[in-house]
């Protein structure tokens, strides 16, 4: 099939980027699933604030600004996000993959209402929990899921469990307005008075300051191998959720290093998380501290963990999540 995906951001990026610290869930997304479509025999085509074209056999990155003039034809046009991009483009069946919660004001606010009528995408959807935050409306012709996964430098990084000694650091990696503010908060007041020799490596924010002396230190954003680093030096997990948070790739770079994950199961965190067998789920923030230094305190408790999230390595790739993706689009 000759597929297409138009996607426009503020800031330039294209394939040669995909290891950037820069990129949010929504551009690796993008990436992954537009390359592994390529390499199951697909003619694909990305367009969007190019910073560098990328051209291998059939598979192209190029400006969006190339659409103006174009008259290709195309069995497959998939919007990464904003469904207006879909009137650059001419195409037998058209797509729009949602990263966020769609109510109808901001529908209608971000002016998609009249696109969403005329090119009648069907919508595509990343996980349970994010069905329950559309609503019906905006998937009136048909929805479907991508089965997201995560890159392959997280599942070829080699993971030794024969190692005793544990780390004693903590980690956070999602976005900090992803409830990092809250996650501070229990870890200063419910967290490190109880236990001083631990410490909690925290997404660089300009607007947290002068938490040195609460043992949180912000990690550098560096590229991908960097990140594995970081992740694979740490103990545990710690991601409140936040109900923005539809996926939430952080989560499942920590399951595929058998890292334990302690949540407050907010947004689509109940959904990455299971409760006492990789990782916790706490109903609020005390326990959520409890399962914290339980998992510090106790390392029997972690590896008991760890060694369940080691059964569940490779479960999932981006190429098996393009051959289903595949299936999707042959409906």
């Amino acid at each position: 099939m000759k597929i297409c995906f138009i996607d426009k951001t503020d800031f330039k990026y294209s394939f040669n980027d995909k290891d950037s610290p820069l990129l949010r869930g929504a551009e690796t997304t993008l990436i992954n699933l537009s390359y592994n479509l390529s390499l199951i025999g697909n003619e694909v085509y990305v367009f969007n604030n190019c910073s560098k074209g990328y051209y291998s056999n059939n598979y192209k990155w190029q400006n969006i600004n190339v659409l103006e003039n174009s008259n290709d034809l195309f069995d497959i046009a998939i919007a990464n996000g904003d469904i207006n991009l879909l009137n650059n483009v001419n195409a037998k069946k058209k797509y729009a993959i949602s990263h966020s919660i769609q109510t109808i004001e901001k529908f209608i606010r971000k002016k998609q209402l009249l696109t969403y009528f005329k090119n009648r995408p069907k919508i595509i959807l990343i996980g349970t929990y994010h069905k329950t935050q559309r609503n019906i409306l905006t998937r009136l012709w048909g929805y479907d899921y991508l089965e997201l996964s995560i890159d392959d430098n997280f599942i070829n990084t080699e993971v030794d469990l024969s190692n005793k000694k544990l780390s004693n650091q903590a980690i956070f990696t999602s976005r900090p307005d992803r409830n990092g503010e809250k996650l501070i908060e229990i870890w200063k007041d419910k967290i490190f008075p109880f236990k001083k020799d631990i410490k909690l490596l925290f997404t660089p924010d300009v607007d947290i300051k002068n938490l040195n002396r609460f043992n949180i230190f912000y990690r550098q954003m560096k590229d991908q191998i960097e990140l594995i680093k970081d992740l694979k030096n740490s103990r545990v997990m710690l991601l409140p959720g936040h109900k923005a948070e539809l996926f939430c790739l952080a989560a499942e770079e920590a399951r595929e290093l058998c890292i334990p994950t302690v949540t407050l199961g907010i947004g689509s965190l109940k959904e990455r998380v299971v409760h006492n067998e990789t990782g916790f789920v706490a109903k609020n923030d005390t326990q959520f501290a409890k399962y914290t230094l339980d998992l510090f305190n106790d390392d029997n408790i972690c590896i008991h963990l760890k060694k369940n999230l080691y059964t569940l390595r490779n479960k999932s790739n981006w190429i098996k999540s393009a051959k289903k993706f595949l299936e999707v689009l042959y409906k």
